[in-house]
């Protein structure tokens, strides 16, 4: 049989799974996998039967030339990319069990496996990637977009995320990592106005709802920004109950601190370095992790402290019980009265002398301690240990 016509046959056993057809051209010609690899420009038999779903032919392509998992066809697709935007779990499996690291390979796309996976709610195929590869969450595209991101964005695939955060929310913070326009999963959710997602972002992934993007909008920027609907009200209840801010309500000293620089992770085409790398990216992700969690901290702290310092002032000059609008030194007939008052004293002075010591004393210390937090988060206090926001919030409750 001539090369042309073996490759024509070998194409269709290919596009059929057809295993005995590819083991009689094989006794015909034992280098013809071979040949494949080096001639092959557009896909190789292994992306047809990854694509269409023939597991049996594709287990007997991989252990005749297990290499072929590495191939990429004129996309950049390795076979992997897909039997994972098509949803063949058992085809992934294979492909995982002898090419793990083809979870990290980006197409022309910009795009791995994973990101197709999610993008087309392929539920089982995310789950199995991240289990046998969690650093595939890792990977961006060439926006800048996690694999989250591609969940919430127009195709907004909730299940996909859901596994995802499962699997390795609780260990990596991805719900706080930003685009290239600095937008988190939760600008993008609302933006886009999905509201069961924008549920389970705020209830079940400690989401900062107040992280401000390049623009310097927060979630609730963009809503207030965008076509106004239905759906509207309902978000903004959300935002809202979850602590949602306008950026211009936010305190200046807030704004400073809250927008963390989100570690750009890209790889390359192949990921040759990925693993070897894996171990130094756990202690940078958990930095940011501290890092975000202070951030927090120090605006809530900030917050609460203002609130204090102004309601204890406003009590001050304005005690329980208000002031007496009048000068009362004798009475009627010209006697001196007892207890004799000026305008602009306190009345609970006046009446119970002690209570009203009482509360000056602990008013005064309430004032006091909460401008003294203030004056040292502005001061620049070394807030990056934690045992300090601890000390700041104990002196906030007393």
């Amino acid at each position: 049989m001539k090369g042309r016509d073996m490759e024509k046959k070998f194409s269709e056993a290919a596009m059929e799974g057809n295993v005995s057809t590819l083991k009689e051209l094989l006794l015909e010609d034992p280098l013809i996998l071979d040949r494949t690899i080096v001639s092959c420009v557009s896909e190789t038999p292994l992306h047809v039967t990854s694509m269409l779903g023939h597991l049996a032919l594709t287990k007997e392509l991989l252990s005749l030339k297990p290499e072929l998992a590495s191939e990429l066809d004129s996309h950049g697709s390795s076979p992997l990319h897909l039997a994972s935007a098509k949803g063949h779990l058992e085809i992934v499996k294979e492909l995982l069990l002898v090419d793990p690291e083809a979870c990290l390979v980006r197409n022309q796309d910009g795009r791995t496996p994973l990101h197709l996976a999610a993008l087309k709610g392929r539920v089982m195929v995310v789950s199995e990637m991240v289990r046998v590869k969690s650093e595939s969450t890792l990977v961006l595209t060439d926006r800048g977009e996690t694999v989250l991101h591609l969940c919430v964005g127009n195709h907004n695939r909730l299940e996909s995320l859901r596994v995802l955060f499962e699997a390795v929310g609780k260990e990596i913070d991805l719900v706080n990592w930003k685009d290239c326009d600095g937008n988190t999963i939760l600008h993008i959710a609302v933006a886009k106005k999905h509201i069961e997602t924008i549920k389970f972002l705020l209830a079940h992934t400690g989401v900062d709802v107040n992280a401000l993007n390049k623009n310097n909008s927060t979630a609730l920027d963009i809503l207030i920004g965008s076509p106004r609907d239905l759906r509207d009200m309902e978000i903004e209840e959300l935002l809202q109950g979850a602590g949602a801010l306008t950026a211009k309500d936010i305190p200046s000293i807030v704004q400073d601190w809250a927008p963390t620089k989100v570690p750009q992770i890209t790889r390359s085409l192949t990921s040759p370095l990925l693993s070897k790398r894996s171990s130094e990216t756990k202690k940078p992700v958990a930095k940011q992790r501290d890092s975000d969690w202070l951030g927090r901290k120090r605006s809530a702290l900030m917050v609460v402290a203002s609130l204090i310092a102004t309601v204890a002032f406003q009590a001050g000059i304005t005690p329980p019980g208000g002031v007496w609008q009048d000068d009362l030194k004798v009475d009627d007939n010209g006697n001196p009265v007892e207890k004799p008052h000026s305008a602009g004293t306190s009345v609970m002075a006046y009446t119970d002398s002690f209570q009203y010591g009482q509360f000056m004393i602990f008013n005064t210390i309430a004032f006091l301690a909460s401008l003294s937090i203030i004056l040292l988060l502005v001061s620049g206090l070394p807030i990056k240990r934690r045992r300090w926001v601890w000390i700041q919030m104990a002196i906030s409750f007393v």
